[in-house]
């Protein structure tokens, strides 16, 4: 999913700090939501931590990962990825907090958690402008950039356990119901002006964590549950392997193509 779009200011001449979405983007974005939730899982249930002590050691390592992000000059793939995973894992267990231990249930979590991505999206409009998704360099867009993804990561797994237990989909129904939509939302962007590009990749970004949601609790849930009854550690190092390797590669092609359009400029 990708379209260009012109800027038309000097913020043309900056280097944004996150990545272009293209489809590799889309496949590491799934990755490390897929890992948010197997590894969020693996420590407040298999290492038995519960979700609130799980939340915090989280939250550091977000705290840790953004500073490093926002330090940054320019979009650097290990940082950048690092801090999407610790929003994954931090939306796990704080989901979980919010619908088992507070006692919100899936229904409310969702709905005030959509409620609170939405007003943030608003907010970015209202103070900016515009609401971007791709070419983030001022110190404000990054600020919205970075919690509308922590929200939605919490909100994706209020909603995948939601369509999964309330709505009684079970996991791997839910996993398709959440990969048609990202397909309807991706049809969309290459069909039609209509809508602003920035809110289809948002509405593409939120969905993928859901999908990454259910796509881990089928790999780790019991048999009695639906799922594949796999160990939630190694399932989870599987995984973030997976992301590393991908997200290696698509580093290596940029530099290819950086060096064959320097090159060609010769």
């Amino acid at each position: 999913m990708t379209r260009s779009t012109s800027m038309g200011d000097d913020r043309d001449d900056l280097i944004s700090k996150v990545p272009q979405a293209t489809a590799i983007f889309w496949i590491v974005k799934i990755l490390a939501t897929t890992v948010g939730e197997t590894g969020g899982d693996a420590l407040s249930m298999t290492l038995d931590l519960g979700y609130a002590v799980a939340t915090l050691i989280f939250l550091a390592f977000f705290v840790i990962t953004l500073t490093l992000q926002v330090r940054s000059d320019r979009y650097h793939p290990a940082a950048y990825w690092a801090v999407v995973v610790a929003t994954t894992t931090v939306g796990t267990t704080l989901s979980d907090f919010l619908d088992r231990t507070v006692g919100l249930g899936y229904v409310v979590s969702s709905a005030l958690l959509l409620c609170a991505v939405l007003l943030i999206l608003a907010s970015w409009r209202a103070v900016a402008g515009r609401i971007e998704y791709q070419h983030i360099v001022r110190s404000r867009d990054e600020v919205f950039y970075w919690l509308t993804i922590l929200v939605s990561n919490t909100l994706g797994t209020a909603l995948g356990d939601f369509t999964a237990t309330s709505l009684g989909l079970g996991f791997e129904r839910g996993s398709l119901v959440f990969a048609g939509l990202l397909v309807a939302v991706a049809i969309a962007w290459r069909v039609t002006k209509r809508v602003p590009v920035s809110l289809l990749f948002w509405a593409a970004y939120i969905l993928t964590r859901p999908l990454g949601a259910t796509l881990g609790d089928t790999l780790t849930k019991p048999h009695a549950d639906g799922g594949l009854a796999l160990e939630r550690i190694t399932a989870s190092l599987a995984i973030l392997g997976a992301l590393v390797a991908v997200v290696a590669l698509q580093h290596r092609l940029g530099r290819s193509s950086g060096r064959v359009a320097a090159g060609s400029a010769q």
